[in-house]
This record gives structure tokens, C-alpha cells and sequence, in this order.
């Protein structure tokens, strides 16, 4: 059973490990070499993103496989980042995660994120849920979404 939900204090630990092996994981699709955002492998930041309750959880038969920092503001959502375990990539659970985001902020009408340019799977995964890129840059590209 999937579930989608918000992490506590005690996640952060595990949610810090598979943020670590996940990010690290982007090496493969163009990164030009392990390391990851700001805080990735920092227990003591996902420990303040659960205090602060923008850290949640994805739930596979009760073990945490992935993870999102999410940041509402009224009716705009940032995502902050998403991260599944590499061993859980391409089997659909970042799709699952996002489509429960939106079910989740029924008052959102626009979510938006950005991705590294180099990052050919994330740049692929965006589009086919439906985000269009509003800006670009040399390091990011800056998705959103209008959601009804």
C-alpha cells in the first residue's frame, strides 16, 4: 500500500539516507558529479523541514522510499524538491507522489519547481505531468503548473 503523508522529526534519519543515495544517484543522468541541493545529506535540515512541516514521506507498505519539501503559500505551492530511493526510481511512485501533492492542497492553483538543466530525467518527468517551463537559465530549468 502507498501512502503520502507528513514526516516527523523521528523520519528525518532515514529520509536524510535515501535523500542522500538519490540525489547522489543523478550522477547517472547528467549531473556532473555526486552531490545534490542544499541540505540534501544534512539530517539536521530535514529534521527542521519535518518540524516545520514541509517535509512529508512516501509510504510503501509502511517503509519510507521517498520524500518531498513542500513550501504552501495560499494558493501557490512550491515543491520544493522530490527524492524516491534509486532502487524505487521508474516504477511509477514520482508520478503517485505528485499527483497526491496536488490532491493534498485542494486550495493550490499553481505549483511550480525548478530542476537542474543537465538533469535529463527530471526535465522529462515535469512535462509529462503536465508543468510547461516559464523560465531558464543557465543552471535551472523553472516549471509550473496551473492546476483547476
Amino acid at each position: 500500500m502507498l501512502e503520502f503523508v507528513k514526516a516527523s522529526t523521528s523520519d528525518a534519519l532515514v529520509i536524510n539516507g535515501i535523500s542522500k543515495r538519490s540525489f547522489d544517484s543523478d550522477a547517472a543522468v547528467g549531473a556532473p558529479c555526486k552531490g545534490g541541493p542544499p541540505g540534501y545529506m544534512s539530517v539536521q535540515f530535514h529534521t527542521k523541514m519535518a518540524r516545520t512541516n514541509h517535509l512529508y514521506k512516501l509510504l510503501l507498505d509502511g517503509l519510507i522510499i521517498g520524500a518531498a519539501i513542500l513550501f504552501a503559500d495560499g494558493e501557490k505551492l512550491h515543491v520544493g524538491r522530490i527524492f524516491i530511493s534509486p532502487e524505487y526510481h521508474r516504477k511509477g511512485y514520482g508520478v503517485y507522489m505528485m499527483r497526491e501533492i496536488e490532491r493534498m492542497f485542494p486550495e493550490v492553483k499553481e505549483m511550480y519547481l525548478d530542476t537542474p538543466v543537465w538533469n535529463i530525467r527530471t526535465n522529462s518527468f515535469y512535462p509529462k505531468l503536465g508543468y510547461t517551463v516559464y523560465k531558464r537559465d543557465s543552471e535551472f530549468v523553472y516549471y509550473t503548473k496551473i492546476v483547476e
